[in-house]
């Protein structure tokens, strides 16, 4: 039996077990046998029948539950065609970002008996590849995707729309399909993060990069670029760093721009956890935050709140991205011929004291 790691991410949104004990399930005809009724009686009587008796029905439920009988969804499904399953992939289990999504996306299904599988790319496409196709062999009725990259996996993506196969995605958007997607305005909310930078005072802001095959990162660092060019500050390719996503990378970037003699007086991070990672590494080199570098990041959660000092961030609607998708798809499922949509939320700026500002956009 094959097994895959769960991370405690993972198991924060609840335990999970995998057995590999084979067991013998026990079936209408089990209990047909034993009560010497048909199996049709039997079915009848589990389905909630009013046509069969209660005495009957009474009888068919006690053997059942004394059998230990279980619905086989699998074999219902076969009549149905649905398996009231849905398919989530996401391109990390790690952050609180990603957690929130999972957990609006199970509020929505749980209610309408549809449970969701989970799978983990570790930001790898290959590995995106690989989860597609499990996926697919676990029939899922829709499947809710975080890409690792707009660049890959865009046949594989078609294909399934070509199949019939609902799907939406959310945060890095597969730039060019016509899909249903929900998004905040990466665009928008970076130009105002920055220009309120800007209007403080700072000039030589550093972006923190995030991944160039993620659509999103491209939209923030635009954003970046023109809030520069409406104030006449010449971009700087050194105060441009091009970076993974954790608070190593965050950290790793701030040595790189102390090392290198750049000067920089603030810092606009593509994610919460490279913020963090510059935070402390900034104070581990004994600058002070907001006095010598002021900085703020993308994707805020919880997390902004608890570090010293709190972070300035864009924080979207997490929960609401998980609830919004989850309609999305239930909507392409009850209706496969629904139109794609795209849904943008709002995304609210919170000023906190490590770019020196408590003023909320």
């Amino acid at each position: 039996m094959q097994t895959f790691p769960i991370s405690k991410s993972l198991q924060r949104l609840g335990n999970i077990a995998i057995f590999g004990l084979k067991m013998k399930y026990v079936t209408i005809k089990d209990i047909a046998a034993s009560l010497s009724l048909s199996v049709s009686t039997v079915s009848r009587a589990l389905s909630g029948d009013k046509n069969i008796r209660d005495e009957t029905r009474a009888k068919v439920i006690a053997a059942a539950e004394e059998m230990g009988y279980r619905h086989n969804a699998a074999a219902a499904s076969l009549k149905t065609g649905r398996t009231s399953t849905v398919g989530v992939i996401v391109p990390e289990m790690w952050s609180e970002y990603t957690i929130q999504v999972i957990r609006g996306i199970q509020s929505i299904l749980y209610p309408y008996g549809v449970k969701v599988i989970i799978a983990d790319s570790n930001e790898d496409p290959a590995q995106e590849k690989e989860n597609i196709m499990m996926m697919e062999r676990f029939m899922v009725d829709g499947l809710i995707v975080g890409l690792c990259s707009y660049l890959h996996n865009m046949d594989e993506f078609r294909r399934l729309q070509n199949d019939n196969l609902p799907l939406a995605f959310f945060g890095r958007i597969p730039h060019g399909l016509e899909v249903s997607q929900v998004l905040v305005d990466d665009y928008a909310k970076s130009f105002f993060i920055v220009e309120k930078l800007i209007l403080s005072g700072r000039r030589k802001i550093c972006h923190i990069h995030g991944p160039k095959r993620v659509y999103n990162a491209v939209e923030r660092a635009r954003g970046y670029r023109d809030a520069l060019a409406k104030y006449n500050i010449p971009f700087e390719s050194s105060l441009q760093i091009y970076s993974r996503i954790t608070r190593n990378d965050g950290a790793n970037a701030v040595d790189q721009l102390i090392d290198s003699g750049t000067d920089f007086d603030a810092i606009f991070a593509f994610t919460e956890a490279q913020a963090i990672g510059a935070l402390g590494r900034l104070r581990q080199r004994g600058l002070r935050v907001p006095e010598d570098v002021a900085v703020s990041c993308f994707s805020g959660s919880v997390l902004s709140e608890v570090v010293t000092p709190q972070l300035t961030s864009v924080e979207p609607p997490m929960f609401e991205i998980g609830q919004t998708l989850a309609q999305l798809l239930i909507e392409q499922i009850k209706n496969p011929s629904a139109e794609p949509r795209t849904v943008v939320l709002n995304a609210e700026i919170k000023m906190r004291e490590s770019t020196g500002d408590n003023s909320n956009l």
